[in-house]
């Protein structure tokens, strides 16, 4: 089965594309451990005191089996097998972030086994019942087709597995000037229609757990808002003028409606739902 993508989730695939290719930049590295506390080349906001936090909810160890939808260069997925011992299969579109990944899981020298596997996550090429844990950081508010995510999700994890991911959205209740200014923020696939407890049950899954890091997240925005502004001659030379300047853009755009509180980031658990 083939997912299709809309040319808007093509462009967002080109662009990560991209920044995979000049993630590995030292100033982009320094940029990275200053506002994440890691140096993957990652493109979520996920911070590695989250990480740590998802593997305990987790409870990730030896043998059990997990699986990075959405992993690019290997943050956080690579390093939940570091420090847990997981077996980790990293799942993602984009050529440029597996191969890095790839490479690092080598260097690495994980306890666990370490895949890396080019695939839509709306359509996986892995067998049902195949993982103990799955996690996503910042994925599906990238893509238009949520509930075919979560599907595949429901059929490749065990019946006693549990899931974990973070996502953006837009807060709830506004409407007209606010949500327009919202919708023009952040990732391009924020909205989420009756949100995502409601698009878990229809896909299988009950939520376990819902916490807000909005206030993380917008600490970090500003973090590296302030960290690019700081490097912006290094930052000009490894983007080039015009793309350093749409990322500035795009980021004071973010900043700006998360201190209107127009943007939410969340950590979602959930688990396999029993059939009534």
């Amino acid at each position: 089965m083939k997912s299709r993508r809309t040319p808007a989730e093509e462009a967002r695939l080109a662009r990560f594309a991209r920044e995979y290719q000049v993630s590995q930049d030292e100033v982009m590295r320094e940029i990275e451990r200053a506002v994440c506390g890691c140096a993957y080349g990652g493109t979520s906001w996920t911070t590695r005191k989250e990480t740590e936090q998802v593997a305990q909810i987790l409870r990730l160890g030896p043998g059990m089996r997990f699986l990075d939808i959405g992993a690019g260069s290997g943050w956080p997925g690579l390093y939940l097998g570091r420090i847990t011992g997981c077996d980790v299969t990293l799942v993602d579109v984009p050529l440029e972030g597996l191969a890095i990944a790839a490479r690092r899981a080598i260097a690495h020298q994980l306890s666990g086994a370490s895949w890396v596997v080019a695939a839509d996550g709306a359509a996986l090429p892995l067998g049902a019942a195949a993982f103990d844990a799955i996690g996503h950081s910042d994925v599906l508010c990238c893509l238009l087709d949520k509930a075919a995510v979560l599907r595949e999700c429901r059929r490749v994890i065990r019946g006693s597995g549990a899931m974990v991911f973070t996502v953006i959205s837009i807060a709830p209740g506004l409407s007209g000037a606010a949500y327009e200014r919202a919708a023009a923020a952040g990732p391009p696939f924020k909205e989420t229609g009756s949100g995502y407890p409601a698009l878990l049950e229809q896909t299988g899954w009950q939520t376990t757990r819902c916490d807000d890091l909005t206030a993380e997240y917008a600490r970090a925005v500003h973090r590296m808002l302030r960290e690019e502004e700081a490097h912006a001659s290094a930052l000009t030379r490894a983007l080039g003028e015009d793309e350093f300047a749409e990322v500035l853009a795009r980021r004071r755009r973010t900043a700006q409606a998360l201190d209107q509180g127009l943007l939410r980031r969340e950590l979602i658990a959930a688990k396999p739902a029993v059939p009534s």
